[in-house]
């Protein structure tokens, strides 16, 4: 009885919160006839696309009272009000999100006030109820009448307040426009860092190794000994060419991906962590990872830029766990799900992470993630550690 009667109580608060929204739309009336006017004689029409964006807001607040409710997330897809006031009022016009607000706003005023049919349930059913589930011991039948009013609410405004499909369509395309920007992005990024990595490191290198050789030949007919230590500092700077350009084609794509797959060159990527002979290792203070790839059966491989994907997002993640973090212990787990892939890595540092840092990464991590369609999702609060959780869509 009272699991029912709790029910029913939050039913009403959310039935009164749903009647205050509804009468404080009868006063916005007043905005929209002003509005109305204002466009008609011209000389307002710069308040159309003004309280086009309230009303994304009444509608936005209407959206997390339903979802609050029902659990589930009511979506909303919008045009970006931006430009000048020609553009603005264009968009604000043809924008289908428009027209989905204004529609449920107008049948808001019908049924928003629900709460008149709920209020005169509640003597009705203290008593009825109240005498059959306590006394006859059989089940409530009024009070979860109330229930079924905010559940009723919920459920039109949830219908009324759904993104048409030319909606939806028009957010994809300019989610997909602001997607491939900054694939654009980070690839002149990638090329500038490969660029510059090869002119201060190879490049220098064969320039000196070139030097050396020369000196040598010169040096061969009348000091063998000088020319012979010349040509050791050669093959030392041939040797040291020849690992920064190995860095190089790792940082394009590397190659254990494709002879190991995923799982394996996770697998070595933390060793090299754990190792004392890792350069990175050492400046961070030494990082023990555990890796768990249980999840990621035996089978079909992620496509190559997938997987590419998801070994930057760990070797960025645990870069970042042995500089800021202070956590001797990190843990990535690779799962393969219904829809992708799924990476997670998290350690036990300090937590605290700052996106907008310039080293920290995340922007790369969002930027290429967000390229395949896949999330980024960063937990980390102050003294908690951080937790990377990234979703990568491919099909299996």
């Amino acid at each position: 009885m009272w699991k029912t009667v709790r029910r029913a109580a939050w039913a009403t608060v959310h039935l009164v919160v749903a009647a205050a929204m509804a009468f404080a739309m009868l006063l916005f009336i007043t905005v929209l006839l002003i509005t109305l006017i204002g466009a008609v004689v011209v000389v307002g029409v710069w308040m159309v696309p003004e309280t086009v964006l309230l009303i994304r807001r009444i509608a936005g607040a209407k959206r997390q009272l339903t979802a609050s409710w029902t659990g589930r997330a009511v979506p909303e897809a919008y045009q970006s009000l931006d430009g000048t006031l020609r553009e603005r009022l264009r968009i604000a016009v043809r924008d289908p999100g428009t027209r989905t607000d204004l529609r449920w706003m107008f049948a808001y005023y019908f049924y928003g006030a629900l709460l008149a049919l709920a209020l005169p349930l509640w003597p009705l059913g203290l008593v009825v109820d109240g005498v059959g589930c306590g006394l006859l011991r059989r089940r409530a039948v009024v009070l979860p009448l109330i229930v079924g009013l905010a559940d009723t609410e919920a459920r039109w405004s949830t219908a009324l307040l759904m993104p048409s499909p030319q909606a939806r369509l028009a957010a994809r395309v300019e989610e997909l426009k602001e997607t491939r920007a900054d694939a654009i992005a980070a690839h002149g990024a990638e090329l500038r860092r490969i660029e510059r990595d090869l002119h201060d490191g190879a490049q220098a290198r064969l320039v000196a190794l070139s030097m050396r050789i020369g000196l040598a030949k010169r040096a061969y007919d009348h000091d063998p000994e000088a020319a012979r230590k010349l040509l050791d500092d050669a093959q030392d700077q041939a040797e040291e060419a020849l690992t920064e350009l190995r860095q190089v084609v790792r940082g394009i794509h590397p190659p254990i991906l494709t002879d190991r797959g995923l799982a394996g060159a996770v697998r070595a990527l933390a060793a090299g962590w754990g190792s004392p002979r890792s350069s990175e290792a050492e400046s961070g203070g030494g990082l023990a990872v555990t890796v768990d790839d249980s999840g990621l059966d035996e089978g079909v491989r992620a496509p190559a830029a997938v997987e590419a994907a998801a070994y930057f997002v760990v070797a960025e993640a645990l870069t970042n766990a042995a500089k800021y973090s202070g956590s001797p212990r990190a843990a990535v787990r690779l799962a393969r799900t219904r829809r992708g892939l799924s990476v997670r890595v998290r350690d036990e540092g300090r937590g605290g992470a700052d996106e907008s840092g310039d080293g920290s990464g995340i922007l790369g991590m969002r930027r290429r993630v967000a390229a395949l369609d896949g999330t980024v999702e960063v937990t980390s609060p102050v003294g908690g550690g951080t937790v990377i959780q990234v979703e990568l869509p491919c099909v299996w």
